[in-house]
């Protein structure tokens, strides 16, 4: 199976312009006939980089307030559609697709925001939308706890492929899940950096003997646009080197098949073969003939949850 990685900067917090660059790459991974492209954590519209420079936990500030209430203006609602072209660009290149956005979740009231992994069938159809589960660290401040309604692996071409976001790649009972359902390519989304990628990619292909593909973001601060709230304050405090990338691909004995990209935008592709995940399956199969689930066991709440659930009664009168 073909993979392509698509380690690019988005259009920052801007969800149209950067909705129309995911449609070019998923343009350019189809040419190059890929089966699959992939895309950073938060990619559309852009991951909130500003708090941890501007003093993103300060209480009631007038500025937070409104960088986040931009941010929520660009958030995607999956539901009305705003990945309708995403979805035709997938189906028109029969290329699968996992990409990052920033979930503004109407069914839970349309003014939180959730990290959120999606993943789109050749045939252009959402199978998934996995919310991450634990924000990490300041990403609490702007994004929303989420559930375990999107962890499922999905079936492409001979592989059962499944992912997570960022830090959730370090719970070992989320990756756990993923194994169970009989993943063999494991997908997961950065913001960027190379300290992110080069421990736990491959620390996962050892454990899961699969394949890992890690895909990062790039940001500088010359992609705060002039058009953002406070975005001269933002540039004048941000480092100047933000995001770098680190994007690869590792085999299931924990070798490189493709070497972490730093700071370079583009896409890269690479060949995989279902073999190499059998062969290292002989020896160690954590989720099936090395586990002992007479003895541990895992229990998984797939529920989406919700604040309220209306009960309507039929025989109402309406007028």
């Amino acid at each position: 199976m073909k993979v392509a990685l698509a380690q690019i900067a988005p259009v920052w917090l801007n969800k149209i312009k950067t909705t129309l660059k995911i449609i070019d790459y998923i343009n350019q991974a189809g040419t190059e006939n890929s089966d699959l492209v992939v895309f950073g954590e938060g990619l559309l519209p852009g991951y909130p980089f500003w708090l941890s420079f501007t003093g993103g936990a300060e209480f009631n500030s007038k500025i937070q307030k409104e960088i986040h209430a931009h941010y929520l203006t660009q958030g995607v609602d999956v539901a009305a559609g705003d990945l309708k072209d995403i979805c035709l660009a997938a189906a028109q290149n029969k290329v699968a697709v996992y990409l990052g956005i920033i979930e503004k979740a109407a069914d839970r009231g349309g003014h939180s925001l959730y990290c959120a992994l999606v993943h789109i069938n050749k045939q252009g159809e959402i199978l998934s939308v996995h919310r991450k589960l634990q924000p990490t660290y300041e990403e609490r401040l702007v994004w929303a706890a989420g559930d375990g309604h999107g962890l499922h692996v999905h079936q492409l071409e001979e592989f059962r492929v499944g992912g997570l976001n960022c830090w959730e790649n370090w719970m070992p009972l989320s990756r756990t899940a993923l194994y169970a359902q009989g993943e063999n390519l494991h997908v997961a989304v950065w913001p960027g950096c190379l300290r992110n990628t080069k421990d736990i990619t491959e620390f996962i292909a050892k454990e899961s003997r699969s394949f890992v593909i890690s895909v990062s973001g790039l940001f500088q601060k010359e992609n705060i646009s002039d058009a953002l709230p406070h975005a001269e304050m933002m540039r004048d405090l941000a480092p100047d080197d933000i995001a770098n990338g680190g994007s690869g691909i590792m085999n299931p004995r924990g070798e490189w098949v493709l070497e972490p990209q730093i700071g370079e935008e583009g896409l890269y592709t690479a060949e995989l073969d279902l073999q190499e995940v059998l062969e290292e399956r002989q020896n160690f199969d954590v989720a099936g003939h090395y586990s002992r689930p007479d003895i541990t066991r895992l229990e998984v709440n797939r529920n989406r949850q919700s604040l309220v659930h209306f009960s309507e009664d039929c025989n109402m009168r309406t007028s």
